[in-house]
């Protein structure tokens, strides 16, 4: 009767651990099968701009749309969106809710470029985005250009009146 328990016990003892394992074992995998975008063959780093109000730098010379913030470059693609740690690419899914506030609330026109932006080297901005965003650097630099645009506008006003009542006769 005893040489039976143990008999028992032990099987019973082995069972359990082949269950346990068997569980153990189990994976679940569970996934959005999106398509990448193509790659992007671009011959050299290209040159950015820096999207007025925002931190986020995109190239206008680059037919297809990516921008740079944060580290990483983002890509929209067939209503998707992708990150990648260089312009080429390996483009992988990110979720609409991982994506960084700065690029999910881009203005509409961000593409467009406005008047007096320079354009900045890749190497530049590679080296200096962080210290840029950290020091406020487009704040200051965006306000001092604006003041100077507007300034501008105001002399030319100031001159166009005054040509203006010159030709009048009173």
């Amino acid at each position: 009767m005893l040489q039976k328990t143990v008999i028992i016990l032990c099987s019973s003892f082995l069972l359990f651990i082949m269950i346990g394992s068997s569980f153990a074992t189990v994976n679940v995998n569970i996934g959005i099968n999106v398509p990448p975008p193509p790659p992007l063959h671009l011959p050299a780093p290209p040159d950015v701009f820096v999207i007025p109000g925002t931190y986020a730098y995109f190239p206008p010379a680059v037919d297809v749309d990516i921008i740079f913030y944060g580290g990483y470059w983002y890509r929209p693609y067939q209503g998707h969106w992708y990150r990648s740690t260089s312009y080429n690419g390996k483009w992988v899914f990110i979720e609409n809710n991982r994506l960084p506030r700065h690029i999910h609330d881009l203005p509409p026109n961000w593409r467009r470029v406005p008047p007096g932006h320079q354009r900045i080297p890749y190497g530049q901005m590679k080296k200096s985005w962080r210290s840029w965003e950290r020091d406020k650097y487009w704040d200051k630099h965006q306000w001092k250009h604006e003041k100077k645009e507007h300034h501008r506008e105001n002399k030319e006003h100031h001159k166009q009146e005054k040509h203006e009542h010159k030709g009048k006769k009173y």
